[in-house]
């Protein structure tokens, strides 16, 4: 092998290891992604009016427990998304107090989407809305702090 053979390899090796570095640092900064990195933050939940012994109710079907009238949780500064389906036999209106929010009045079969954007913590009622207002669960709203915000001992343990 020729001397100019060997300082040759040795360019293109050092030359490739450059263009690594580039491209990672590139790609590293995020120059190169089809998806936006900063989602919209929100909390989509999903529930089904049903009457269970002539008595309407609320029952979970995503982002929310099972039970019967589930407490349905958000945060603050979030979009909240919840789609409401009328699997019952008469029609149903949901309405959230406090947000002065409400579903289209829903035949058998129908849904509706209701967006809310809680500024604060707090409990509040949902309610069939009918002929009058059924109380049927809770809303419950909090703060969530980002770990950056901690302080004292907190701080120290992340």
């Amino acid at each position: 092998m020729k001397s100019n053979d060997k300082i040759l390899i040795i360019a293109g090796l050092v030359a490739g290891m450059v263009g690594l570095a580039v491209m990672i640092g590139y790609i590293g900064q995020g120059n190169v992604r089809h998806v936006s990195i900063f989602w919209t933050e929100k909390v989509e939940q999903t529930v089904i009016f049903e009457e269970i012994d002539g008595e309407a109710q609320i029952r979970a079907v995503k982002g929310v427990g099972g039970e019967a009238n589930p407490t349905l949780i958000s945060r603050t500064s979030f979009a909240y998304i919840l789609t409401v389906i009328n699997n019952g036999t008469t029609f149903h209106r949901l309405y959230i107090d406090g947000f002065n929010v409400q579903t289209d009045l829903l035949e058998p079969g129908q849904q509706d989407t209701i967006t809310i954007y809680p500024e604060e913590e707090g409990e509040f009622t949902y309610y069939d809305k009918k002929q009058y207002l059924k109380p049927l669960g809770k809303i419950k709203i909090f703060t969530v702090v980002p770990s950056d915000e901690f302080t004292g001992i907190w701080k120290d343990l992340i």
